[in-house]
């Protein structure tokens, strides 16, 4: 291959290198509705502060529902951190995205 051809070639890749690239496709997000709820702590009885404490049967009431609650926060946090991974994903991804529309302005 001679020069000038090396030339023509490597002016013709200049010249339609982003028209035969592919085209930048924008990541889609993680839907909304796989965002996992967070459970809701219980409320806490106010006879809890006051002097005399609770009756029995409202604070066993109470420890059971911080007991189910923590097994709520527990099944909640793998869900959370796969959600977070896929939010992360679409960071990573977004960017390569932006990296890809800027080279394509590029002449």
């Amino acid at each position: 291959m001679t020069m000038a051809t090396r030339a023509a070639l490597g002016l013709i890749g200049l010249l339609a290198g982003p028209a035969l690239a592919a085209p930048c496709t924008p990541p889609p997000p993680p839907p909304a509705e796989a965002r996992p709820q967070k459970p809701k702590l219980p409320d806490k009885p106010a006879c809890l502060d006051a002097k005399g404490g609770c009756p029995g049967w409202e604070a066993y009431s109470y420890n059971d529902a911080i007991k189910a609650y923590n097994a709520q926060a527990q099944a909640f946090r793998p869900l959370a951190e796969a959600y977070v991974q896929r939010l992360n994903a679409y960071v990573k991804a977004s960017a390569e995205y932006a990296q890809c529309e800027v080279k394509a302005l590029q002449p």
